[in-house]
């Protein structure tokens, strides 16, 4: 059998192409070969293993390469996780080593198993009836990672889930109805409640707060049509996963964790082909919440790596997600019980229309040299329970590579007696009458492996000031900009500061450009916050990579997530604290910048019941990269 599903698969002609059905399939059956699993054993992630930086740099068409897949696998009775690597072209099992006190991303079937477990229990039965509520199938629990534990809990290491109950009253969107106060935490490897709260009965919204244009009723009047056409076809190229556009070049790969990725990013400058980025992906990302009673306090998604953010990404539709004029592609990711399944549509790509390139008018001749600029964006969206994200990298003629996060979805409902907006109630608003919207946070953090003209790098940061006015500055009109090396790992821990303009550079620390500087690529923040848990607090300490803006690392293969390997119930200072414990060198080295941005969120009542797009992003521009704008010489 697996012989016939390799001879259907297409080839695999590159190191960095993703893992496809037959190789998830190889991979399985070597792991079910050598190793004894019980019938409860999971595979919470099967990935592509991260090829040989080295092998992949200097990787020829034709040449031949490793192709190996990297598992987590998850026996919940014996409360243990192994790390398996299997060689697909030998099919052999390369490594295989048990993982000491971790939890790997929550699976499917864990969701069931603690919703029947919850639903027999006589003290959220009991909880219930005390709300009015006999029909128990009318009651939804929606699960989370434990996230903050107590100590009892972190001592014993068991696998945990705390679930959250809402009423499904009149219609399909039970978000609106959360019945407060009520927290059953689950012991998964026992499937027993380890711990069950009931804080009192308190009102929950009866109203139904469905939003399909037959629950509307009234609606606004439709816009004439606005179509965007390309008569010609695309303008940009797919080979395998290989996309070329304007002088940019650059592979994608979907991953079951980080989502949509990119790798190799080169932009021809002339006749030269020039890397800038090895590595591109997301990170991590945490969501606090700031209200401090007992049921909220331990709320903090960490969406990337207790979720598995890349398989709970949607197919998309042409003229929604994307516009008419994009292309839909689809995925290969493996479920919980490691068989290959194809997600179709999970990954867009189309061009857009963005205003203008670059402009002059001349007055003295009445002359006008104006371009229109265009961009190429590839898309991915996920919906993580009440809330969705998409991730759009974001291709721009000049030379710019662009992040944006767009963060929507329905906004985590505390239900309140209030009828009405109360001074008293710092930790958030009422959104929506017994709806209360409670105040948080959103942290993105994204790896990016620079290899500006090559390996070797340095990162500078940029301070400007102002100076004094003296004999050298009578005027006091003088600006002053300072640009300064972060030498070592710990110096390189920064934070944004708006008084003096700070940005970060990627420099080249072997080539020079044609007025003899170093080029370079610019990290340009857009905006951010900072973290506003305090010194000492819980989450801080598992989250600590989102209490600075920028870090910068020296690359090491291993070093992938910035709140570390296993960040379900974690234990304190995992990732980005550890990468950079050993203090390396970061001048001419091979290295990566990670960068943390925050969005804080106060709920308002239009945010509800689904909150319009919020976008949040950051730009890699280019300088003293190219000798001039390199987007002159379009055509008109």
């Amino acid at each position: 059998l697996m012989e016939t599903l390799t001879a259907q698969q297409p080839s695999i002609s590159h190191p960095l192409i993703s893992l496809t059905e037959s190789e998830i399939s190889t991979a399985v059956s070597v792991i079910q070969r050598k190793k004894t699993l019980s019938e409860m054993a999971a595979f919470p992630l099967i990935a592509l293993q991260e090829p040989d930086k080295e092998e992949v740099l200097n990787f020829t068409p034709g040449k031949v390469f490793q192709r190996k897949a990297f598992l987590v696998i998850y026996e919940r009775s014996e409360n243990k996780t192994f790390e398996g690597i299997v060689d697909l072209k030998s099919k052999t099992l390369s490594s295989w080593k048990e993982i000491p006190s971790v939890q790997p991303a929550i699976v499917n079937s864990e969701y069931e198993l603690a919703t029947q477990v919850v639903k027999a229990d006589p003290r959220w039965q009991r909880a219930m009836q005390k709300r009015g509520i006999t029909d128990f199938d009318r009651v939804k629990i929606s699960w989370w990672s434990p996230g903050i534990l107590s100590e009892q809990e972190e001592a014993t290491g068991n696998r945990l889930c705390r679930g959250l109950s809402y009423y499904k009253g009149k219609g399909w969107n039970y978000y609106g109805s959360p019945i407060e106060g009520v927290l059953a935490t689950v012991n998964l490897n026992t499937g027993k409640i380890a711990n069950f709260v009931d804080r009192g009965n308190v009102p929950f919204s009866q109203e139904n707060w469905d939003y399909d244009l037959k629950s509307l009723g009234k609606l606004l009047s439709p816009l004439k049509a606005l179509k965007i056409l390309q008569p010609n076809g695309r303008s940009f190229q797919i080979e395998d996963n290989e996309i070329s556009w304007q002088g940019w070049k650059f592979r994608y790969l979907m991953h079951p964790r980080n989502g949509l990725m990119l790798y190799q990013v080169t932009h021809k400058d002339g006749e030269n082909i020039r890397p800038v980025l090895y590595r591109a992906s997301l990170s991590e990302m945490v969501v606090p919440y700031g209200n401090p009673e007992p049921t909220w306090s331990f709320r903090n998604a960490f969406d990337v790596g207790e979720y598995n953010l890349g398989l709970l990404a949607n197919t998309m539709e042409l003229g929604k997600e994307i516009p008419g004029n994009g292309l839909l592609l689809n995925a290969v990711f493996a479920n919980e019980q490691g068989e290959p399944y194809q997600i179709p549509g999970v990954i867009g790509i189309y061009e857009r229309d963005r205003g203008m390139l670059w402009k002059h008018y001349e007055y003295n001749t009445q002359r006008n040299d104006v371009r229109r600029s265009r961009e190429l964006v590839m898309k991915m969206t996920v919906a993580i329970d009440n809330y969705d994200y998409s991730i759009n990298w974001i291709f721009h003629q000049d030379g710019t590579l662009e992040v944006q996060n767009e963060l929507t979805g329905i906004v985590l409902a505390q239900g309140t007696a209030a009828q009405k907006q109360s001074d008293d109630d710092s930790y958030g608003r009422l959104i929506a009458k017994n709806i209360f919207g409670v105040n948080h946070q959103h942290f993105f953090n994204y790896r990016l492996d620079f290899d500006v003209d090559g390996q070797a790098n340095s990162a500078m940061e940029m301070n400007v000031k102002a100076l004094p006015m003296d004999e050298k500055n009578p005027l006091g009109n003088a600006i002053a900009v300072a640009e300064t090396p972060l030498a070592k790992e710990t110096a390189a821990v920064r934070d944004l500061d708006m008084k003096s303009s700070r940005k970060w550079m990627i420099v080249s620390a072997d080539k020079k450009n044609a007025l003899g500087a170093a080029p370079g690529y610019m990290l340009m923040p857009e905006g951010n916050s900072i973290f506003f848990p305090v010194e000492g607090s819980k989450i801080r300490q598992r989250a600590e990579f989102a209490t600075h803006h920028v870090w910068v690392t020296k690359y090491k293969p291993t070093e992938l997530y910035a709140g570390g390997d296993y960040p379900n119930q974690t234990q304190a200072g995992q990732g980005l604290p550890k990468y950079i414990a050993d203090d390396e060198a970061l001048m001419g080295e091979d290295i990566v910048l990670w960068y943390t941005m925050g969005v804080t969120h106060i709920p308002r009542s239009e945010d509800w019941p689904v909150m319009p797009v919020h976008r949040v992003g950051f730009k890699l521009i280019p300088r003293g990269f190219f000798s001039r704008n390199p987007a002159i010489n379009l055509p008109e």
